[in-house]
């Protein structure tokens, strides 16, 4: 009897492992798992979706009528001739929305993206308890096809209070398209959110990498490829 439960269950095992690999599934006991393996797709608001290699851990909301997850996307770095690293793509919080498609079921291949800029985070985590916000988003800005595609992200908070609502608008009128994705918050999970946000947000302007370096240098352990620019030594915000 037990040998024939361990088989069932190795069965069963191997079965959803092939589903979540082959992106079968979509329902919501393996859409966690799902996307946590399919999440560095490319992204076109912000370049490729950079996690560190071999780890991907977004935050998940799942509602009634659509998903939620964000996750940090790292800036990108390349090496001068001087052998200083600079930032070659800037990172971001990358918001994710999913619609539902049915009872706890949701359509991934229509999901709309929204990156967060530094300064967009800074918006998002000083948000008070009565307070809203809109951003807005045109990849063409400044161009001739402006205004073709744009997306609005609204952040306010319900009006029973305890909680806060957080929606996505994108017009695409080159398609002649419009889609509206709004997700409910608790109290609990905007505040992970923005906890979140918060933590992240020297990681994705790349200042982590600056203070490991200046922590490696104060330690006394040789680091022979680091070289600071003068710039980013400076001893008040007046020196030139």
């Amino acid at each position: 009897m037990m040998k024939k439960l361990s088989r069932l269950l190795l069965t069963s095992r191997n079965q959803i492992s092939r589903n979540i690999t082959n992106g079968k599934d979509g329902n919501l006991s393996n859409g966690l798992l799902l996307r946590t393996f399919t999440s560095h797709a490319g992204i076109s608001t912000s370049g490729q979706n950079i996690n560190v290699k071999g780890f991907s851990a977004p935050y998940i909301v799942y509602k009634g009528k659509a998903a939620f997850s964000v996750t940090p996307v790292l800036p990108t770095f390349t090496k001068l001739d001087s052998g200083l690293h600079v930032v070659d793509r800037g990172g971001c919080m990358m918001l994710k929305f999913t619609p539902a498609i049915g009872e706890r079921k949701y359509d991934w291949e229509k999901r709309q993206l929204f990156a967060l800029s530094p300064t967009e985070v800074g918006s998002l985590i000083s948000l008070g308890s009565n307070d809203t916000c809109e951003l807005f988003h045109d990849p063409s800005m400044l161009s001739s096809n402006a205004g073709q595609v744009r997306k609005s992200l609204t952040v306010k908070p319900h009006s029973t209070g305890g909680g806060y609502m957080i929606s996505l608008t994108v017009v695409n009128n080159i398609l002649k398209t419009k889609d509206y994705i709004s997700v409910p918050f608790t109290t609990a999970e905007f505040a992970v959110v923005k906890a979140a946000c918060s933590y992240a947000l020297p990681h994705i302007m790349g200042w982590d990498r600056v203070t490991e370096k200046v922590e490696k240098v104060n330690s006394g352990r040789r680091t022979p490829d680091i070289k600071f620019d003068r710039g980013q030594l400076m001893d008040s915000e007046w020196d030139k």
